[in-house]
């Protein structure tokens, strides 16, 4: 994800999360970190051909990484991309990214009443390990936190 992809990105993130969407200065921040040899965080964009053939914004998704744990901070795919596996490719690529980092283990939080990505990411190995309790504002909901340990580190799956 570079800065002329935001845009792009605010747009689907209001779709998709119209109560806790992140502020343009979430990304600038977070995208402040991605770059040069002392990067602690990945985003990436996925895009598609619309019918006129232009590329547009299919998703996106991010990772943070220090002191040998990874959090995905975000995983966003549109709507008429979902069941196409585009989610699982995006996370695909947040975890081999966390190899990269050297995480251990890779942290994420996800809705109570997001039950499409909780499956997704059972799929990847995660396993529910809390809540954190009214973590989604300004709804209140409850999210669900979720731990992989990382393959290829050292450590017991």
């Amino acid at each position: 994800m570079r800065w002329w992809d935001l845009p792009e990105v605010l747009a689907l993130e209001t779709e998709l999360f119209p109560e806790d969407a992140w502020s343009e200065g979430m990304f600038w921040s977070e995208l402040a970190h991605a770059r040069g040899p002392r990067a602690t965080r990945r985003y990436v964009v996925a895009e598609e051909t619309s019918p006129d053939g232009t590329p547009r914004l299919a998703g996106y998704a991010g990772l943070a990484a220090a002191g040998g744990l990874g959090d995905v901070q975000t995983i966003a795919v549109a709507r008429e991309q979902w069941g196409t596996g585009l989610g699982a490719r995006l996370l695909t690529d947040l975890l081999q990214h966390a190899t990269a980092f050297e995480c251990d283990e890779v942290l994420l939080e996800v809705r109570v009443d997001n039950t499409r990505a909780q499956k997704l990411y059972e799929r990847f190995g995660f396993e529910p390990i809390g809540f954190r309790r009214g973590y989604y504002q300004p709804g209140n909901v409850d999210a669900l936190v979720m731990r992989l340990t990382v393959q290829g580190t050292g450590t017991d799956i």
